[in-house]
């Protein structure tokens, strides 16, 4: 029974995140399937901010991040952190929790970005579509596993970054982008790093 398992489940990783191996989960099929779709579904994802990122170098000339570092001091770009998803400090449930919470903080600024480059709506809205996906991907891989879950209201969302020129909201754009790409390399290697225990 389904319920039997995910109590398995549950129990076997609290033993993992409390010190235990966590190796009793990687022979799970479940899991391991889970593992394998949303690596998938991020390589996906890093493909469609890759693309965004090279219609922002294409259109706004912005491409190089070096010469941008200065302007950046300026605006108030969020990076969501994932140090509980770094090797050293792993632990899959806060890892998960923090993933989750980061894809919220980039779906909302994607919506300025996608201002700044009304012809390519579609592939901002994909983007954001294939984010959700993942996000409850996770939240339904935590439940399963018996996992705290955050669930995040969708009316109060993160306030969007403001910009106090057109100038800043394209570099604050390049580098949201810029963010996202570094915060699913991470997220990837994370879901890679339970594939392998």
């Amino acid at each position: 029974p389904a319920g039997g398992l995910a109590l398995l489940l549950g129990v076997l990783l609290w033993r993992a995140l409390h010190g235990a191996p966590l190796t009793e989960l990687s022979g799970d099929q479940d899991f391991q399937l889970f593992l394998q779709r949303n690596l998938e579904f991020t390589r996906k994802i890093r493909g469609d901010v890759a693309a965004l990122q090279r219609v922002v170098c294409d259109t706004l000339q912005l491409c190089n991040e070096d010469e941008l570092l200065l302007v950046r001091q300026d605006l108030d770009v969020a990076q969501a952190p994932l140090e509980q998803c770094h090797k050293r400090t792993f632990q899959a449930e806060t890892c998960f929790s923090q993933i989750r919470a980061g894809l919220r903080i980039y779906h909302g600024s994607l919506t300025t970005i996608q201002a700044l480059l009304p012809g390519h709506t579609r592939l901002v809205e994909t983007l954001q579509l294939d984010m959700a996906n993942l996000s409850s991907n996770i939240q339904q891989q935590m439940e399963d596993l018996g996992l705290a879950t955050v669930t995040y209201p969708t009316e109060n969302q993160d306030p969007l970054p403001t910009f106090s020129s057109n100038f800043h909201h394209q570099v604050g754009s390049f580098f949201i982008l810029a963010n996202f790409q570094r915060f699913l390399e991470t997220a990837y290697r994370a879901l890679r790093h339970l594939t392998n225990l």
